[in-house]
């Protein structure tokens, strides 16, 4: 099984974790931009947000709402170092190189690919 199937095989046993889902806003939104630029938002969310290894303002850097990027990194444990920490092994207090970066928008795009795919939540097969 690929690494960002089996973080989210985990991430799905978490009772905060696995309440984050896209609303119509985001999913409209998401559908119209197109998997690629969604794919560039999270590239540029990534670099700007989790990849310096003191980010600005970490812990909070993420918003709860508003692109469908952030729900997902919520939703996969993405959202600040901490969290990247606990739930996939990447240090703080360390610059995410690229493979860390190409980890973390593969774990982010397979989340919201599922979630475009099954509108109604349901636990994929």
């Amino acid at each position: 099984m690929p690494p960002e199937q089996d973080i989210l095989a985990r991430l799905a046993r978490s009772a905060f974790r696995r309440r984050f889902h896209l609303g119509p806003r985001e999913r409209d939104y998401a559908a119209a931009k197109g998997r690629e630029e969604i794919a560039g938002h999270a590239r540029q969310f990534i670099a700007m947000r989790l990849a310096p290894a003191a980010p600005a303002n970490d812990g909070r850097q993420t918003p709860w709402r508003g692109h469908p990027v952030f729900i997902a990194q919520h939703a996969t444990a993405c959202c600040c170092r901490s969290c990247l920490a606990k739930w996939h092994g990447f240090p703080r207090g360390q610059a995410l190189d690229t493979p860390a970066r190409d980890y973390i928008l593969g774990v982010l795009m397979r989340w919201l690919d599922r979630e475009m795919r099954n509108p109604d939540h349901e636990t994929p097969p």
